[in-house]
């Protein structure tokens, strides 16, 4: 028996029982679709914003004022993403809200703001 698809992942009618194939739909490159702290769009701040998802667990991002890059892995029944080394932070974890083909939100708690991307395939 296939076990049931977590509600926060959408891999289509496709039964998914592994962590490989979820990786499989975070390894990617992602660029910005939606940028909310605290509920308020500020979208325009981050233009050409993107993420990098590699399969050997690496991370990077870019955009027009900073990049960085890091490594990532899943954490926590695969429902975050641990991100480490990037900013000259020791890590930072990100809540995945939705898991597609074509689109990953999450977002990641800063002292008291809530900071939610919504990223689509590059």
């Amino acid at each position: 028996m296939v076990p049931k698809i977590k509600s926060f992942c959408s891999y289509g009618n496709r039964p998914v029982s592994t962590l490989h194939l979820k990786a499989d739909f975070l390894i990617n490159t992602w660029k910005i679709d939606k940028y909310k702290i605290n509920g308020k769009d500020f979208t325009s701040l981050i233009p050409k914003y993107t993420e990098t998802f590699t399969k050997n667990g690496n991370y990077s991002y870019a955009w027009s004022v900073s990049n960085g890059s890091g490594t990532w892995k899943f954490i926590n029944n695969d429902t975050e993403v641990k991100l480490s080394g990037t900013d000259k932070q020791a890590s930072r974890l990100l809540h995945i809200l939705k898991l597609k083909q074509k689109s990953l939100w999450y977002y990641y708690i800063d002292g008291n703001d809530k900071h939610e991307f919504h990223l689509i395939k590059k």
